[in-house]
């Protein structure tokens, strides 16, 4: 588990190191003085964390605006905050917080809220990792997968939007090119993005994620992790992740 500790004094940030590595000794924990280390650790997928533990009086930007902003960035990630002030509470709630602590932290009030947190998902390694809240992003065994062209993400994101159902690619045109005509160039630049899909596949030894038929292509559900199959099957972690944005 990836913990956050945040906090601007530097002996709070301390005591909560102290009380987070007591609770959940495991934890690989990192501490932060101010908002932009928490924005710049967010921009690297292997930073980002499963819960965080965040000071709600802060200079510059609030721990409220803070976590919004995290929750924008990975919307999995569990809230929790760490404040004086009980009236926070209520506001925390609204962001889809689990729950506060109130200072002087210790151990036995976060071992409580870790134990209220809904379980992570356990992610099979051998699967893509899909997350289609906030923005559509692809992850193998930890990392961003990167793709050569835009469409051909794109592309991966409707198929994902499908659940598996065949489609043509008619139908790939109307959502890749929207209102424009379905021309012969346009077929010809779709089975070019099914080459480049294919080989960005093909590079991870996923290939087989592709169903191809005669004029149609579908994926194979059962070998990814997704978000938004998760909600879709009352996953409660999922539901919690869920906040209105659909990639």
């Amino acid at each position: 588990m990836r913990i956050y500790a945040i906090d601007d004094e530097p002996k709070a940030l301390r005591l909560l190191h102290e009380a987070i590595r007591e609770a959940e000794p495991e934890a690989e924990i990192s501490d932060f003085t101010r908002a932009p280390q928490v924005l710049e650790a967010l921009a690297a997928p292997e930073r980002r964390p499963d819960v965080v533990f965040t000071d709600i009086e802060m200079p510059g930007m609030s721990g409220l605006t803070l976590a919004v902003k995290i929750k924008a960035a990975v919307p999995e990630a569990r809230i929790v905050f760490v404040t004086s002030y009980d009236q926070y509470a209520l506001e925390a709630y609204r962001l889809h917080a689990q729950g506060y602590v109130m200072k002087p932290v210790d151990a036995a009030a976060i071992r409580e809220e870790l134990d209220q947190l809904p379980a992570l998902p356990e992610r099979d390694p051998q699967k893509l990792y899909v997350r289609c809240f906030g923005v559509f992003d692809v992850f193998w065994q930890g990392k961003t997968l990167l793709f050569q062209r835009r469409r051909t993400k794109e592309l991966l994101a409707f198929l994902v939007d499908r659940k598996g159902a065949a489609t043509t690619l008619e139908e790939i045109a109307t959502a890749l090119w929207e209102d424009e005509p379905i021309t012969g160039n346009i077929k010809h630049q779709i089975r070019n993005l099914i080459g480049d899909l294919r080989a960005t596949l093909r590079r991870i030894g996923m290939e087989d994620l592709l169903i191809r038929g005669r004029g149609v292509l579908a994926i194979h559900t059962e070998q990814i992790d997704c978000d938004y199959y998760q909600m879709m099957c009352g996953d409660v972690s999922a539901l919690n992740a869920y906040h209105g944005e659909y990639m």
